[in-house]
């Protein structure tokens, strides 16, 4: 049956209208989670019955679906760029340096991971707003505001005319310019040239990551990198990471900072979360199969011996005569072997894994054997490839599975947000920390290699990481764009990213205020007056304020302060934030190093059994397309040299001089109607934006003849700016604050008040932007509004209103003599310099007279919102 927008349309149309029926008749279950929406729950099944049908369509058929041409809001700006090929040159030579010696020689080379088809070249995709674009023209600014995104699709499919209607909201949020990847794939070896980096398994590790570092370094040619920020979610989260890490070590300027939505950073599946139940995701508890086709599985080891035999014809018969397990057969099964402890390579017992046999086979990924693993003491040999971006070899190369790298510190602030319903969460909950800390979270022993020792371990300090955990959301959220959670989150990272762009520039950053008009805003659930599972609609705003919590906030609102270079949230799908639990308690940070990087049982035996179902499904198409590539070895391909070994997936070590042309990309009705589905937010948002906009307006015209209606419709009506500005304000002790990086979390502020007299300019300012106002004596110069009584960045609660002319407030008084501030004139005094140290003495002395036996300590009247944290 044919892969087309007709064929999975009706694949899927029973399962919407199941959801929607059962949604209704079947409530209960659904109450408190995210699912209680109809859109989420909708979306949720959508997805998940989307992947089940593209598994019995090969690989080909679900990159070509995904790649099709999908048309662009009349509101959004596309422009096409193409890399250059020096700068492809120099991410190559990048590239081989961060891999160094050893791993060149794991990846089989140094040159055939830059092919590319002849006559294509590296290109992308600018995204922006047409009303940002014009007003751009205008002035002549070619932006200060980049956000270079990598989509994901486990690294073998997606586009970013699929990720389109995603990008464009970080583009309107953030008032900024996107740049998203181009990639390449083959249909049966034909090549088209679609959004964004050449995928796997016709392209695997390292080819994207080449394409996206040259990206980075195309920017920089036209950017300072305080200018741009990295994005992406799933693999090309994972990919970001490398990304960083790569420039980190290469002496390359980092980025402003980067935002990482669920990404996947461990390709060997060894945390806890991904043997679960799976009930709350979409992705496949048994990962990504697909029918067999020239692309997908590739030889294994034993088809490889076979077809690299002298005489390759014997061989193709051989196998036109094998029976259909013989062809097939992925992984074999030893039953009871006698297995001496000596000869194990990376076994469970040494990994230090519970094993109740003592027998653990070869779990640690890596060169010169093959993945086994005990299952109810049977020694099971993994010979088929597991993921289609690398090899059962380089699964666990820090390149690929950035968990496994000696140190993630050192790095620009992170958001990193967590479903916490998805199967990937423990490993990014687990980056997070290992970000932050570094030398806490090592890898193990097996992976601190030739290339990567110890040493790199404590080499950087923490990483600045905002760590978001979405309470029973599934993997990448924002992909259902048109639910309430999903827009909390689009809320976060503009708040976010307009914030590391600011701190990065020491500038502040005009960013889109869109609040009133919103639809989230609105009183509904989803905005569109939906009635959840919980049986009614509640005003989220009250939620959290009944709750004591804070919300999500908008870009321009300030980030809370870095303790310990983290801030640790759990979010419900209301927006309403809570802590998250501790370190302590959280599955991901139990395991040891050892654990990390190497296969475990429970996702092994999920994949065996839904591989065998799948191989007998398809075994006589496996067995042509192994007949099929004994044939074009004996026919012979195009080398690069005697040192160079692709791997048996790739597309390069296939090389013909007949290859056929390019296929034209075709255009998808049902990936349109997904993208005007998931823009729908965004055109009810600018609808509102219109209209508001003509509302002032001739509110405005109205003023200015004198219109007592027009006066008071201002005076009733909340205000509206469409613009905000944000600066940074200290959150990190990068910023300048350099009394959090000293100071415990317990200090208080007398202690970093103290600090502040040793260097005055360690202090950064006050948490909002909205708390300054510039100075008219001194262009670009801040000072405090004096809105709230304050010592320097320090605020105080309460301000008293003057009495017969003069300042009399006992906050300031009393809490800013102990700072040595004059203090105002009260009875028996003058108000003079004397009188105020005086006071100060009797702070100092605490001698239990007057003002300083009852004077409360400072730090009790320092606030979180200011920009210092829980130092109550």
């Amino acid at each position: 049956m044919p892969f087309n927008t007709i064929t999975v349309g009706s694949a899927v149309t029973p399962t919407v209208i199941e959801t929607w029926l059962s949604h209704y008749l079947n409530r209960k279950p659904l109450r408190q989670k995210p699912t209680a929406h109809v859109s989420y729950h909708e979306g949720l099944e959508l997805i998940r019955q989307f992947l089940l049908y593209a598994s019995h369509h090969t690989v080909e058929e679900i990159q070509a679906f995904t790649s099709q041409w999908v048309p662009s809001p009349r509101w959004v700006k596309v422009q096409e760029a193409k890399v250059p090929e020096e700068t492809l040159s120099k991410a190559a030579e990048i590239l081989r340096h961060q891999l160094g010696h050893h791993g060149i020689l794991r990846v089989g080379g140094k040159t055939w991971w830059q092919w590319r088809r002849h006559g294509t070249e590296l290109e992308a995709e600018w995204i922006e707003m047409r009303s940002d674009y014009q007003e751009r023209k205008k002035t002549g600014d070619k932006g200060n505001k980049i956000m270079l995104y990598v989509h994901g699709g486990a690294y073998f499919f997606g586009s970013v005319d699929e990720h389109r209607y995603q990008m464009q909201r970080h583009a309107r949020k953030l008032k900024a310019r996107v740049f998203a990847r181009f990639l390449e794939y083959t249909h049966n070896l034909m090549l088209t040239k679609i959004a964004r980096y050449r995928l796997a398994p016709q392209f695997p590790f390292p080819c994207g990551l080449h394409d996206c570092l040259a990206a980075y370094l195309y920017l920089l040619k036209e950017y300072d990198p305080s200018n741009i920020i990295l994005a992406g979610d799933s693999a090309g989260a994972g990919m970001v990471v490398s990304i960083l890490v790569t420039l980190r070590d290469q002496g390359i300027p980092l980025p402003a900072g980067a935002i990482l939505i669920s990404p996947w950073v461990d390709l060997t599946h060894s945390f806890p979360s991904v043997a679960g139940d799976n009930s709350l995701d979409y992705i496949p508890n048994c990962g990504f199969l697909h029918r067999p086709s020239p692309a997908w599985p590739p030889p294994n080891t034993d088809d490889m011996i076979e077809i690299a035999m002298t005489a390759v014809g014997q061989v193709a018969q051989k196998l036109g005569d094998s029976n259909d397990q013989d062809a097939v057969q992925g992984f074999s099964v030893t039953e009871n072997p006698d297995i001496p402890r000596s000869e194990q390579h990376g076994g469970s017992a040494a990994a230090g894994t519970d094993n109740p046999t003592g027998v653990g086979g070869n779990t640690a990924p890596g060169p010169g054997h093959e993945l086994s693993i005990m299952l109810d003491g049977n020694l099971v040999e993994i010979k088929d490839q597991i993921q289609m971006y690398a090899n059962n070899q380089l699964i666990s190369h820090p390149l690929v599975s950035p968990v496994l790298q000696p140190s993630l510190g050192g790095l620009p602030p992170l958001l990193i947000m967590t479903g916490g319903g998805e199967v990937l969460r423990d490993e990014q909950i687990y980056l997070a920390h290992k970000a932050a800390n570094p030398s806490k979270y090592p890898p193990g022993d097996a992976y601190l290699d030739n290339d990567h020792g110890k040493d790199d371990v404590s080499k950087w300090k923490g990483t600045d990481v905002q760590l978001q955990v979405w309470d029973d959301c599934c993997h990448v959220a924002p992909t259902l764009s048109f639910t309430r959670p999903a827009k909390y989150m689009y809320r976060s990272v503009a708040q976010f990213g307009a914030w590391a762009l600011a701190r990065a520039q020491k500038t502040e950053i005009e960013i889109m205020d869109d609040d009133d008009v919103s639809v989230i805003s609105e009183d509904s659930e989803d905005g569109t007056g939906e009635r959840t599972a919980d049986g009614d609609i509640k005003r989220t705003q009250q939620v959290g304020e009944l709750a004591g919590t804070q919300q999500v906030g908008k870009a321009g609102d300030a980030l809370p302060p870095f303790r310990n270079h983290m801030i640790r949230e759990r979010v419900d799908r209301h927006g309403n934030i809570f802590p998250l639990a501790p370190a302590s308690v959280l599955p991901a940070l139990q395991l040891r190093p050892s654990e990390i990087g190497v296969i475990k049982a429970g996702p092994t035996q999920k994949w065996m059994a839904a591989k065998k179902k799948w191989d007998t499904k398809y075994a006589r198409e496996k067995r042509r397309v192994q007949k099929q590539r004994a044939k074009e070895m004996a026919a012979g391909f195009e080398g690069f040299g005697d040192d160079e070994v692709p791997p048996p997936s790739a597309l390069a070590g296939r090389r013909r001089a007949d290859m056929p042309k390019e296929a034209k990309k075709g255009r998808s009705w049902g990936m349109s109607l997904w993208s005007v589905w998931g823009s729908s937010h965004d055109e009810k948002t600018l609808e509102r934006e219109g209209k508001a906009g003509k509302v002032l307006e001739s509110t405005a015209v109205k003023a200015e003849l004198g219109s007592a209606e027009a006066r008071s419709d201002s005076q009733n009506r909340p205000s509206r700016s469409r613009r905000r500005t944000v600066t940074d304000a200290g959150q990190t002790s990068a910023a300048g604050n350099g009394a959090f990086e000293e100071a415990d979390e317990t200090a208080s502020a007398a202690d970093i008040l103290s600090k502040k007299d040793e260097d005055p300019n360690r202090l950064g300012p006050p948490a909002t932007a909205t708390s300054f106002a510039r100075s008219e004596s001194t262009p670009g110069e801040l000072k405090p509004s004096h809105l709230r009584p304050n010592v320097g960045p320090v605020a105080y609660p309460f301000k008293l209103a003057p009495k017969d002319g003069q300042e009399v407030n006992a906050s300031t008084m009393t809490l800013e003599s102990a700072r040595g501030v004059l203090a105002p004139a009260h009875e028996g005094g003058n108000g003079s310099a004397e009188v105020a140290d005086a006071e100060h003495e009797k702070v100092a002395g605490g001698d239990g007279e007057g003002v300083g036996a009852v004077r409360p300590e400072p730090h009790t009247f320092v606030t979180a919102s200011e920009g210092f944290g829980d130092l109550r």
